[in-house]
């Protein structure tokens, strides 16, 4: 895999005119952010980070992760119908993480009432990176599956068009012809019409729930447009308009401003910075709603790191998919190793293996949005001083994956142009629709591929660490 463009990047003079190029052609294409200084206004503007040149993907793999995202979903949609597997996986997490705690206990509250919401869409990125660690091919191990708020949909349907220019201007044209067609925003969309349509009031809008700092806004329009495209009406609002203006009726059906809502889609509310007791309070309210939310909490609450792990004990798969003995080889096959760190004997044993070999694994919290994990020196100090106490169990541990690096150049505003050793991850969209106990929609929407230099461990797109980029399949 490295090398796949050392030809075309030999040339200083040939690399500074394709990235100017490229740059241009991701402005023209809308692959833009708002810039750090004026994270809210869209007056001045950037291009989102991306690499000059599309990366190397192994295509057996890449169709791999494209056949298992309909299993993944049907996973995802089993665990947020279960609540004693819910409340066993996460039994040791809300006894130390206080963030898993509150949403598992607006679950409970909730199901007490007894649920108004009847329609269910989930819309989840299941992410993966190819390990080159064993003798052998490279093999498909998935990082984590984030279910709320997953986001760059948007811009990746954008990503690839920029990339065919870059090659085309390399002379590269018969090159530029491979690169796969991908729209995410599309299917995003498709998903959440469903399920506005399901909820059976044409009147009733979308609500994009959407953070206080609105860098990323680019990417929801993305999805936005496909909305209006389709003439459904769509709000952007943040938990304080809900907590000042949300209310539901005696049907538990959710108004703001007076319009009542069919859908809430998240676009926050999925790390602690995004709570205060406000917004806690309307979380509350959403969650109370007849209103599709996407996520619900329980969905939310399937793609936490601990359920990740629980997932991989034997036997697990089997009792949530019943009698899908092939989609349950699919899922088994993409997981790495993965390890609890709960009280026990269990427990003791890899916390003393990881304190000893540090850089065979990551440490996991609970959280979304990148840059959350711990490798190396840093994993082993935390453990360290975690090992004998209940809060090592809002952790969970994995195999550090070994990929290729290739090389390329990573473009952003106000950076040098110097070529970088990266790696790559590969995340497949899936959306499905649920209306009571019947799967009415069930499909994978599109990829996202993010490179990083190696000397970053963690990070994505939003933190700042991790470019756009294209796969080209090899």
């Amino acid at each position: 895999m490295a090398g796949l463009w050392d030809a075309a990047l030999r040339g200083e003079a040939a690399v500074r005119r394709a990235a100017l190029a490229a740059v241009d052609a991701a402005l023209l294409e809308g692959v833009l952010m708002r810039t750090e200084a004026e994270p809210n206004a869209s007056d001045v503007v950037s291009f989102a980070p991306f690499t000059l040149l599309p990366s190397a993907v192994p295509s057996a793999l890449f169709r791999q992760a494209y056949a298992v995202q309909q299993d993944f979903n049907l996973l995802v949609d089993a665990i947020s119908q279960d609540r004693e597997f819910l409340e066993r996986a996460l039994a040791s997490t809300v006894k130390v993480d206080d963030f898993t705690a509150r949403l598992f206990r607006i679950h409970l509250q909730v199901l007490e009432e007894g649920l108004a919401q009847s329609v269910f869409l989930g819309i989840n990125r299941s992410d993966y990176m190819f390990d080159c660690g064993a003798p052998g091919a490279p093999a498909l191990k998935q990082i984590e599956i984030n279910t709320i708020a997953a986001s760059f949909g948007g811009l990746a349907s954008r990503t690839a068009a920029v990339h065919g220019r870059v090659l085309k201007e390399l002379g590269m044209a018969e090159e530029a012809s491979r690169l796969l067609p991908n729209n995410p925003s599309e299917g995003l969309a498709s998903g959440i019409a469903k399920a506005w349509e399901l909820y059976g009031s044409r009147s009733a809008v979308v609500m994009f729930l959407v953070e206080e700092v609105q860098r990323n806004i680019f990417d929801q329009r993305c999805v936005e447009n496909e909305l209006w495209n389709r003439n459904i009406r769509v709000i952007r609002k943040r938990f304080r308009d809900v907590f000042e203006k949300g209310s539901l009726d005696e049907a538990r059906r959710l108004y703001m401003d007076g319009q009542e809502v069919a859908v809430v889609y998240y676009r926050e509310g999925y790390v602690p910075t995004n709570y205060n007791q406000q917004n806690w309070e309307a979380r509350l309210l959403l969650e109370r709603s007849r209103a599709v939310k996407c996520p619900d909490i329980a969905t939310q609450l399937a793609g936490t790191k601990k359920v990740q792990q629980e997932l991989s004990r034997p036997g697990t798969l089997e009792k949530l998919l019943p009698g899908r003995t092939e989609a349950i080889a699919r899922i088994r096959a993409t997981f790495a190793g993965l390890y609890s760190l709960d009280v026990g004997e269990e427990g003791d044993k890899i916390a003393a293996t990881a304190i000893a070999n540090p850089d065979q694994f990551v440490l996991k919290p609970q959280r979304e949005g990148g840059g959350n994990n711990l490798y190396g020196e840093e994993l082993r100090q935390v453990l360290e001083k975690i090992k004998d106490s209940p809060e090592r169990t809002s952790y969970i541990l994995m195999d550090k994956i070994q990929p290729q690096p290739t090389r390329n150049y990573l473009l952003r505003a106000h950076s040098p142009l110097k070529a970088s050793e990266c790696v790559s991850e590969l995340g497949i969209f899936g959306v499905y629709v649920r209306q009571g106990k019947e799967l009415v929609m069930n499909e994978a929407a599109g990829h996202l591929l993010r490179t990083k230099a190696m000397e970053h461990a963690d990070g994505g797109v939003a933190a700042g660490v991790a470019v756009l980029d294209t796969p080209y399949l090899v």
